[in-house]
């Protein structure tokens, strides 16, 4: 067996319909699309939700609530957990996205609580929880907040 040799089940495959060849094959002069109306118009497509004139559902309904999406701030989460597991003993934004710890460093990285931490590391990073920051400080280790990265006009 091949590709050339395959063909579809009996019953699938359907001939189309040659609209407009006379008035005798039924589907003539208007090739069954009646008469006026945007249906019988070539080029027509349906407007997505529409309801046959009545006002559609998407603009009956109120418009709700506020999208912040322009000034969002998405961090990368790291665990304290994560970073016990880690080689090394100093962790910066950059050596964490190296060691595929995080994709991209977009509004900055966070630092949470979950996990334990038994060495002593040295962490850099942006954003830390208190409860991480505690865990890392009591390990041994040092906390260093960096200034968050600035996007727009003002990142001079």
């Amino acid at each position: 067996m091949n590709l050339g040799n395959l063909k579809p089940p009996a019953g699938q495959q359907k001939t189309s319909k040659r609209v407009g060849r006379g008035m005798g094959s039924h589907r003539g002069k208007t090739s069954g699309r009646g008469h006026k109306g945007a249906r019988s118009i070539s080029g027509y497509s349906k407007m997505r939700g529409f309801e046959g004139g009545q006002m559609p559902l998407h603009r009956r309904l109120p418009k709700r609530g506020f999208s912040n999406a322009l000034f969002k701030k998405t961090y990368a989460v790291v665990n304290v957990g994560l970073l016990e597991t880690l080689e090394g003993d100093s962790f910066t934004p950059e050596s964490l996205k190296e060691a595929g710890v995080i994709n991209k460093i977009r509004s900055g990285v966070k630092i949470l609580a979950t996990g334990e931490l038994t060495r002593k590391i040295t962490v850099k990073a942006h954003l830390f929880s208190p409860a991480a920051e505690q865990k890392i400080i009591a390990a041994g280790g040092s906390v260093e907040k960096i200034p968050l990265p600035q996007k727009g006009p003002k990142a001079a």
